[in-house]
């Protein structure tokens, strides 16, 4: 897709009522310091659409990106940051199921794993929540720069298997620095967008004859 306008359109917290859009949704899970604000700059060909923090668990509300005016991307909050309260984690968590259970438009789960560690406790928490509420997360193994190109075999599988993920498991290895893998990225999501125009397309014929 060639970037012609993107936009922070709404930006929802614990009390706030989800939008209802009418275009589709992608949205993007991660912990709070696997690079999930540079990932979307990256795909955004902006430098600070989503702000970057050296201060993990910045991001504390759903952010919807309106992309040419044709879909949103859905940045929810960083999971698995310890100095945030107890009490705060059970809420973002009741915010994003809500908004996971909630949303008619979302199509696509993207899970951000850290690609140079084990997938962590929160991670395969994360996985297997994103999985009980009907979706089948793309995993993105980001900081692919951080590792030499002859670990990454190894390390996608130490990703794979840390996360016990499902057979037929979308793994893309991801650099926010080199841009590698931002293709196959919008390739997927060029595929949701597609498949989301035919079956509209389709809707319109049957109901003009």
């Amino acid at each position: 897709m060639i970037i012609k306008n993107v936009a922070l359109e709404t930006v929802c917290g614990i009390t706030s009522t989800l939008p209802k859009n009418d275009k589709i949704e992608v949205a993007f899970a991660g912990k709070s310091n696997v690079g999930k604000s540079s990932l979307i700059n990256a795909l955004m060909n902006r430098k600070s659409l989503a702000r970057t923090s050296s201060q993990p668990g910045k991001t504390q509300t759903i952010n919807f990106y309106n992309v040419n005016n044709a879909m949103y991307l859905v940045d929810l909050p960083g999971y698995g940051y310890a100095k945030v309260s107890q009490k705060a984690k059970e809420e973002w968590g009741k915010l994003i199921e809500r908004y996971l259970h909630g949303s008619k438009q979302l199509k696509a789960v993207f899970l951000l794993i850290d690609i140079r560690h084990d997938p962590s406790a929160n991670d395969r928490q994360m996985y297997e929540w994103i999985c009980h509420n009907g979706f089948e997360p793309v995993i993105i193994a980001t900081k692919l720069d951080k590792i030499k190109r002859s670990q990454v075999a190894k390390q996608v599988k130490a990703v794979k298997t840390g996360l016990d993920v499902r057979p037929g498991t979308v793994v893309i290895p991801f650099s926010a620095e080199t841009k590698q893998g931002r293709d196959e990225i919008w390739a997927y999501m060029d595929g949701l967008l597609s498949a989301e125009q035919e079956t509209e397309s389709a809707g319109a014929v049957g109901n003009n004859t």
